[in-house]
């Protein structure tokens, strides 16, 4: 016979008293989402594959050393800011 999960009564504790508990370093997560992560979003995505130069990938590397985050953000970043930019300049006219 199969054993079914255990639901744990959570007692019900104020906000302030969660935010003092989290200040001192406890684990608050069973507060939130009855103790369980939430599933991540999920977002339709495709991978695309582009070529790009040796001297534009060491720009884009420089300027992601910069920023301290990876090539892929950097790329994702200035990809959609020009879409945004472009789309703002369309609906001006």
């Amino acid at each position: 016979m199969k054993k079914g999960k255990k639901n744990k009564k959570i007692k019900t504790i104020s906000i302030e008293e969660v935010e003092t508990a989290a200040l001192k370093g406890e684990d608050v997560n069973r507060y939130f989402s009855g103790g369980k992560m939430m599933p991540p979003l999920k977002a339709e995505l495709q991978r695309v594959n582009v070529d790009f130069g040796i001297r534009t990938l060491f720009e884009l590397d420089r300027i992601a050393s910069d920023l301290n985050v990876s090539r892929q953000a950097v790329i994702k970043l200035f990809v959609q800011r020009e879409l945004d930019r472009h789309f703002l300049a369309k609906k001006a006219r």
